[in-house]
C-alpha cells in the first residue's frame, strides 16, 4: 500500500513538473531566441567578450533564478499561493504594529504589480516576433512579411482567450519539453566542437570582462538581464503547481538546457563571427530551420499565453483586494479556478502588443523596451522579502541583512543597466506601470473617501433597531437582502428605502462580503450568521482573493440552517452611489475625484460582480459628495 502511495505521489509530481514547463518556464525558456544576440550588439566578437557574456549569463541564472526565486522567495507562500500581491497579503496582517516602514509596503508592492502589466504587453510581442524572424535565416525575400505574420499570430492568440486554455493546456508541457530538449541538443553539438566555452562556467571571466570594459559591460548587462525575465512567473504560478514540481523542472530540465544552448551559441560565434546576426537559428542545419521556426513559434505562443493568463489573475487579485475597479471576469473552466478570462484586460493587451510590434518592427528594437519594468519589480520583491525574513520568519538579523544586501546589489546592477534603455523604449513599460498605479491609487483613495462619507451619514445598527422597536413599520412577506460594506452601520440602501417607502420585509438580511488576505476560504468557513433580533440577521461571506464571490450560492448554505429563508422570495437591495466631486469636502484633488467618479460609473455593477439574479435586484440611487 505504501509503495503504491509513493508511486502515485511521484507520478503526480512528474505530471505537475511537466505542466510547469509550459506555464512557468515559457517566458524564460524562449529568451535564447534574442538574449545572447542582443548582448553581442554591444561588443566586438572576440574570446574575452564572448566568455565574459556567457559567464554573466550562467551566473545570472544561478543567482537570480536558482538562489533568489527558487530557494528563497518561493518559501514565502501565502497558503500555497505566490506572486507580488500574494506576498503583500502575506505581510498585511501585521501592518500597523511596531515594525517600521510597513505603512509604505502596500504602495511599493502595488507599484511593482502595476509594472507587470507593461511586461505582459512586451513579452508576447518580443517572443513571437523573434521566433518569426527565424525565417530570415532561410530566405531574405520573406523579411517584409515578418511583421504582418507576427501580427496575425498575436491577433489569433488574443481572439481565442475567451474560450479558455483548458482544451489545449495539456499540450503546453509536452511541446515545451520538446523545445528544451531540442535547444539543449543544438547547443551541445556546438559545445562538443568548441569546448573552450566551458571556461565561462567560472565567474572570473565575468569579473575580468566587467573590470576591463566597465561601460561596455553595463550595456551588456542590460541584454544579459533578458535571460532571467520571466523569473517572477516562478513565484506567481506557485499556487498552480507547488514548490517541488517547479524546482524539479528547473534543475532537471530547464537550467541545463538553457546553459547548453547559450554556451552552444557562444561556441558557434567563437568559431565563426559571421553567425552573430542570428546565433540561435544558426545552431540548426539548413534542413532543420523550418521545423525549428515552427517549434519556436509554438513555444513563444505558449510563453505569451502564460503571461496573458498571469495578467488576468493579477487583475482578479487586485479587484478582490479592493485595489482596482470591478471588471467582468469570466470563468472558462469548471475544474480549474485559475482559468479565467478578463475581456477588458484582453483588449488592452492585444492593442498594446500589436501596436508594439508595428511600431518597433524587430525584436532587437523591442529589446530596448524590455527589462526595465521587470528589474524594478525584482528590486521591490527583494524589499518585501526582507520584511518577511525579518519579521515573519524571524531569522537572525545578520543573515537577513547579508542576504538582502547581496540581492540588492545584484538587482541594483540590473536596474542600472536597464535604466540605460529608458530612452530607447524602456519608457513604455514604465509609463504603462505608472498609469495603472495612478488608477489603482485613485480608486483605492476614492473608495476610502466614499466609505468614510457613507459611514459618517449612517448610524449604528443597534441604535436603528432600538428606534425601530419603539416605532415599528409595516412588514411585508419575503426576505430582503441589503448588501453593505460596513457591518456595524445601517446600510445606506436600507436607510434610503425607509426614507421614501416606510415598509420592511418580514425578514431582513444585512449581507457583507469580506475578501480575506488569503488565496482561498473553504466552504466550511464561508458563512457567519448573527441574529440581531426583530427578524434581522447579519450575514458575512468570506472569500479569498483568488475566488470570485457568488452570493446566491453562498445563501444556499444559510438556507440549510435558517429554515425560514426561502430563496425563491429573496429581493436584493443595492445602493448605486453617484459620486459628486467637490473641493468643499477634504479629500483628493478635485480632478482626481472626478476621475474616481468616472471609474465608479464604468466599473462592473454589483449585480453582475456578485452573480445576483437581475430580476430580483432593486437598486436605490444615492448621491454622495466627496
Amino acid at each position: 500500500m505504501g509503495l503504491t502511495t509513493a508511486g502515485n505521489e511521484r507520478s503526480k509530481i512528474a505530471s505537475l513538473s511537466l505542466a510547469a514547463l509550459g506555464i512557468v518556464y515559457g517566458d524564460i525558456g524562449t529568451s535564447p531566441l534574442y538574449a545572447f544576440r542582443q548582448a553581442l550588439t554591444s561588443v566586438t566578437v572576440e574570446d574575452g567578450a564572448i566568455l565574459g557574456i556567457l559567464s554573466m549569463i550562467v551566473w545570472a541564472l544561478v543567482i537570480v533564478v536558482s538562489l533568489k526565486y527558487l530557494l528563497l522567495v518561493m518559501r514565502a507562500d501565502n497558503k500555497g499561493e505566490g506572486g507580488i500581491l500574494a506576498l503583500l497579503a502575506l505581510l498585511h496582517p501585521w501592518r500597523g504594529t511596531e515594525t517600521p516602514g510597513k505603512s509604505r509596503l502596500i504602495v511599493v508592492g502595488l507599484f511593482g504589480a502595476a509594472l507587470l502589466y507593461g511586461d505582459g504587453m512586451i513579452t508576447p510581442a518580443i517572443s513571437v516576433l523573434s521566433a518569426v524572424e527565424g525565417v530570415e535565416t532561410i530566405t531574405s525575400g520573406i523579411t517584409p512579411y515578418v511583421v504582418p505574420v507576427t501580427v496575425v499570430i498575436l491577433l489569433l492568440l488574443f481572439m481565442v482567450q475567451s474560450r479558455g486554455t483548458a482544451s489545449v493546456g495539456g499540450l503546453f508541457g509536452p511541446v515545451t519539453l520538446v523545445w528544451f530538449v531540442v535547444i539543449g541538443l543544438l547547443g551541445l553539438a556546438q559545445i562538443v566542437q568548441n569546448p573552450v566555452v566551458l571556461k565561462a562556467l567560472s565567474p572570473s571571466y565575468a569579473i575580468v570582462f566587467a573590470a576591463s570594459t566597465p561601460a561596455t559591460a553595463m550595456e551588456v548587462l542590460g541584454a544579459v538581464f533578458l535571460v532571467v525575465t520571466g523569473s517572477e512567473a516562478l513565484y506567481a504560478d506557485m499556487g498552480h503547481f507547488g514548490r517541488t514540481p517547479i524546482r524539479l523542472a528547473w534543475f532537471i530540465c530547464v537550467f541545463p538546457c538553457l546553459i547548453l544552448n547559450y554556451f552552444g551559441q557562444g561556441a558557434l560565434v567563437l568559431g565563426d563571427p559571421a553567425h552573430a546576426a542570428h546565433p540561435f537559428y544558426s545552431l540548426a542545419p539548413g534542413w532543420f530551420r523550418i521545423p525549428l521556426v515552427i517549434l519556436a513559434t509554438a513555444a513563444t505562443v505558449i510563453a505569451s499565453q502564460a503571461v496573458i493568463s498571469g495578467a488576468f489573475s493579477l487583475t482578479r487579485q487586485a479587484v478582490q483586494l479592493g485595489q482596482f475597479p470591478r471588471v467582468h471576469i469570466k470563468q472558462t473552466s469548471a475544474e480549474e479556478t485559475g482559468q479565467i478570462y478578463v475581456p477588458a484586460v484582453n483588449v488592452i493587451l492585444a492593442l498594446a502588443t500589436i501596436g508594439l510590434v508595428i511600431s518597433f518592427r524587430s525584436s532587437d528594437n523591442l529589446a530596448g523596451a524590455y527589462g526595465i519594468a521587470v528589474s524594478t519589480t525584482m528590486v521591490i520583491t527583494t524589499f518585501l522579502t526582507y520584511y518577511v525574513m525579518e519579521y515573519r520568519w524571524k531569522w537572525d538579523r545578520w543573515l537577513v541583512v547579508a542576504i538582502t544586501v547581496g540581492l540588492t546589489v545584484i538587482d541594483g546592477m540590473f536596474l542600472a543597466a536597464n535604466s540605460l534603455k529608458i530612452f530607447n523604449g524602456g519608457w513604455f513599460p514604465l509609463g504603462v506601470g505608472g498609469v495603472i498605479f495612478f488608477l489603482i491609487s485613485t480608486w483605492a483613495g476614492g473608495r476610502k473617501l466614499l466609505n468614510a462619507r457613507l459611514i459618517e451619514d449612517n448610524g449604528r445598527m443597534r441604535d436603528f433597531l432600538t428606534e425601530l422597536k419603539a416605532k415599528p413599520v409595516v412588514r411585508v412577506p419575503g426576505t430582503a437582502v441589503f448588501l453593505t460594506a460596513s457591518a456595524p452601520r445601517v446600510p445606506p440602501s436600507l436607510k434610503h428605502q425607509l426614507k421614501h417607502i416606510p415598509v420592511l420585509h418580514e425578514r431582513v438580511i444585512l449581507l457583507t462580503v469580506c475578501i480575506e488576505e488569503v488565496p482561498r476560504v473553504g466552504a466550511q468557513d464561508r458563512l457567519k450568521i448573527e441574529d440581531l433580533g426583530q427578524n434581522f440577521l447579519r450575514m458575512t461571506l468570506h472569500y479569498g482573493f483568488m475566488q470570485s464571490p457568488n452570493v446566491p450560492v453562498a445563501l444556499r448554505l444559510a438556507s440549510e440552517t435558517e429554515r425560514e429563508l426561502d430563496l425563491e422570495r429573496v429581493t436584493y437591495f443595492l445602493g448605486r452611489e453617484t459620486i459628486i466631486a467637490s473641493d468643499k469636502v477634504p479629500g483628493m484633488a478635485l480632478w482626481r475625484e472626478k476621475l474616481f467618479g468616472f471609474l465608479s460609473r464604468n466599473s462592473l455593477g454589483a449585480t453582475t460582480f456578485y452573480n445576483l439574479p437581475p430580476e430580483r435586484v432593486v437598486e436605490l440611487g444615492i448621491q454622495v459628495q466627496i
